[in-house]
């Protein structure tokens, strides 16, 4: 879920600096802590002056301003290292570096915290295409096995993009992981981790989410909190599952609940973020979701992990040579007996 913005917002954000602020005289109160013991030492005298500098900037309104271009660093910098003083198209070499370093562990942690690919789930298949737009991405998707046969699958988008975003997505990961028991039905879980997620951000931010809950029967329980509508695919046609809630993070306390649905076998769900229906050619066209109803249709017979893959190339067809410009997950979930 991409935030536009055609130019550099100076003005001063009052949630992020405030949060900022009060981290930085933390750090100030922890270094001068340290001070008397490391009189000497030049890490710790220079953080001080950096903290004050910084400290001294939001004073003085010039706070998130790069010192180079004076544009505004993006906010992601600023949330991971208030002390930066250049937006990213005007580091030096070695934060350059240092900035390429930190990406890729953070890539690695973020494939980590993903399911395993082309699982089968007690009756059930299930695939997904997980492609980040950057080095990282804000999209989340995740799979929570059950020992009695059941299982959840949650797909979601955080509004924004970058570093910012996928600290949010491990924190819904974590979030649902901490708070999922073996009873609760999805509606349940998302009105339990809505005042969660909340607290854990500013008012900025927000997540769209889906969480269902499939058992070997046949039944699935589903709730959408804000999320693109997810599609039923059956032999009689394809049809989407409504939205049940707002999306998370908008307010603490929100109404919440469940679809259920009765899938036969070899009917799917097909869950997606809108890095697939808004998608755009050189045009400016939106893949949309006519089309990906049209293709799904055409194509419904074949197993998820070649749906996905067939999809993907109709896409590349119909954006030819234009970039993408989100994170991208799809998921498909399949009953096989």
């Amino acid at each position: 879920m991409e935030h536009i913005q055609t130019q550099p917002d100076q003005s001063p954000n009052p949630v992020r600096d405030g949060a900022l602020r009060k981290q930085l005289l933390a750090r100030r109160q922890k270094l001068q802590a340290l001070a008397p013991e490391h009189s000497q030492a030049v890490p710790v005298q220079r953080l001080l002056l950096e903290v004050d500098a910084a400290l001294a900037r939001m004073d003085g309104g010039t706070f998130g301003i790069c010192e180079t271009c004076h544009d505004a660093i993006e906010d992601d910098r600023l949330l991971g290292d208030p002390l930066c003083r250049n937006c990213l198209d005007h580091l030096s070499p070695a934060e350059q570096r240092t900035l390429e370093r930190d990406l890729d562990l953070a890539f690695q942690i973020q494939i980590g915290l993903l399911p395993k690919p082309d699982v089968a789930i007690h009756g059930w298949t299930l695939a997904y295409h997980y492609e980040p737009r950057g080095p990282v991405s804000g999209d989340y998707c995740d799979l929570i096995m059950r020992d009695n046969g059941a299982a959840l699958f949650f797909i979601g988008d955080v509004m924004g993009k970058g570093v910012a975003a996928s600290m949010l997505m491990a924190q819904l990961y974590a979030i649902f992981r901490s708070l999922a028991g073996p009873e609760h039905l999805p509606h349940e879980l998302i009105a339990r981790a809505n005042p969660v997620f909340c607290e854990g951000t500013d008012s900025s931010h927000f997540a769209t989410v889906v969480c269902g809950r499939i058992g070997s029967g046949g039944e699935v329980q589903i709730c959408n909190a804000g999320h693109p509508l997810p599609l039923h695919v059956c032999t009689g046609g394809i049809s989407s599952i409504e939205s049940t809630g707002m999306p998370l993070g908008l307010f603490s306390e929100g109404n919440y609940h469940s679809l259920t649905l009765n899938l036969a076998k070899g009917d799917s769900l097909l869950l997606y973020t809108d890095g697939l229906t808004e998608s755009s050619n050189n045009a400016g066209e939106q893949y949309g979701v006519g089309r990906l109803h049209e293709f799904v249709e055409q194509q419904r017979d074949l197993r998820p992990k070649e749906l996905i893959g067939a999809l993907l190339q109709d896409l590349g067809r119909f954006r030819s040579q234009a970039p993408g410009h989100d994170d991208l997950t799809v998921m498909i979930i399949q009953r096989d007996v």
